[in-house]
């Protein structure tokens, strides 16, 4: 995982949109916009399957140019390929299995249900600058975050003018 070029908060990992696995560099994406990052415990899990198809059928972030979402967890991009098919996920999921990404957000738990290093749940909106301009973050894995602030923030850099 190299960061030189993208600031401090770049990072690159395989990742699918649910055919091939491919590297996935948040540079590549934050050079023309905004990325919303969503990091979540486990795909299948009861909250992070609800809280995926929440954003998956957010209507905003379908017509919003420049702004890509990516979820991220560390689960293999196999258990991500039939997590996006089965419900049919319009994102890409990252795999970072080895933990460094979350580390670098401070996104980790020690141990949450017995799972040790799991990530948090949250979202990290960055701009085209890899300056975070929104986080939400919870220690309940439980909890969901609130669409509406996610909404305001995204709409906020789409309508600043280009730096």
């Amino acid at each position: 995982m190299s960061d030189a070029e993208g600031g401090p908060f770049d990072f690159t990992l395989p990742g699918t949109e649910g055919d091939e696995i491919n590297k996935y560099r948040l540079s590549d994406y934050t050079d023309g916009g905004a990325v919303v990052l969503v990091f979540y415990p486990f795909d299948f899990s009861p909250v992070c399957t609800e809280e995926l198809c929440g954003i998956r059928d957010a209507e905003w972030l379908s017509f919003t140019e420049n702004v890509d979402v990516f979820g991220i967890s560390r689960d293999s991009c196999y258990a991500h390929k039939r997590f996006i098919k089965q419900y049919d996920l319009s994102f890409p999921l990252l795999s970072d299995t080895e933990g460094e990404v979350i580390r670098k957000f401070d996104l980790v738990y020690d141990e949450w249900e017995h799972h040790r290093g799991v990530p948090k749940r949250a979202l990290v909106t960055l701009d085209e600058s890899h300056e975070v301009r929104y986080r939400w973050q919870t220690e309940d894995a439980y909890n969901s975050p609130d669409m509406d602030e996610l909404e305001q923030t995204v709409l906020s850099l789409v309508d600043e003018p280009v730096r």
